[in-house]
């Protein structure tokens, strides 16, 4: 066993970077619906439908827990999988658990009434699926009143990151910044909710300016799942881990690569 870390393609390689330098003695499955990236532009069904047959595959290979290191499928497909019924002894858990607990500096298994909180003007830069969700909104004003949520749906960066063109990357981030702050000019703080963004969040950071605090899930997601695990350690498996796509594993092994600066070796799903 495992513990899984999906993603629709590439991004959550920044997830799965962060988790395995947090928890180097953890195998870890990753696997990259590469067959049908984006999430980010397709709808609510069909995102769902799309996780709930990945999740379940990656529980057949051994998985016990999966993390869905996709925000797009963490906004539109985790809270229905939990509520539709999860196999006893598998778990499935999303990305913006740790942000929330960031941005609102509490646990979140604290039920106590939402609270205010320091930061109170936030940028939200995600796919137009998570951003069409509202579920960052959803579960930050659950835990914390007057924050004022600026959603900004950054269209073709991750195609382009995807591809392999950095530079169109970074000049439609800027675009998107650019955009963001004609709407909230000033933001105390940024969320880079989809995983590819943490590959440009220097771009960002710049285009935002030093006084914006920006929150990157990488590491954020690590310290979460090491607690998660401390936790219930019956999760966290033993034995095979390894690099899965539905797209052409020769195609995505060489921009994983390419990604992490590292040879990753992806075989079929």
């Amino acid at each position: 066993m495992a513990v899984g870390i999906f993603d629709s393609g590439l991004g959550g390689l920044t997830v799965l970077n962060a988790v395995q330098e947090r928890l180097p003695d953890v195998d870890f499955l990753y696997y990259a619906d590469s067959a049908h990236a984006p999430y980010g532009v397709r709808d609510a069904e069909d995102i769902y439908q799309l996780t709930k047959a990945a999740v379940e595959d990656m529980w057949s290979k051994g998985c016990n827990l999966v993390v869905l290191a996709c925000n797009t499928a963490s906004a539109a497909a985790l809270r229905r999988m939990q509520e539709a019924g999860v196999p006893e002894g598998k778990r499935v858990l999303g990305v913006f658990v740790p942000l929330i607990e960031a941005l609102t500096e509490r646990q979140w298994g604290d039920n106590s009434p939402p609270r205010e909180v320091e930061t109170k003007h936030v940028a939200l830069f995600a796919t137009p699926a998570t951003v069409a969700s509202r579920a960052f909104q959803r579960e930050l004003a659950f835990r914390a009143i007057g924050v004022d949520v600026e959603a900004q749906a950054c269209g073709g960066v991750v195609d382009a990151i995807e591809d392999g063109d950095m530079i169109l990357a970074e000049a439609l981030v800027r675009s998107h910044v650019d955009a963001l702050k004609r709407k909230m000019p000033e933001p105390q703080a940024a969320i880079l909710g989809c995983t590819h963004y943490p590959l440009m969040e220097e771009i960002f950071q710049a285009a935002l300016g030093t006084d914006v605090q920006v929150f990157s899930q990488g590491k954020l997601v690590a310290d979460s799942l090491a607690d998660y695990l401390e936790r219930h350690p019956q999760m966290m498996g033993q034995g095979q881990g390894g690099y899965y796509t539905t797209g052409m594993p020769a195609r995505v092994s060489d921009r994983a690569t390419q990604f992490l600066r590292r040879e990753m070796i992806f075989q079929a799903a």
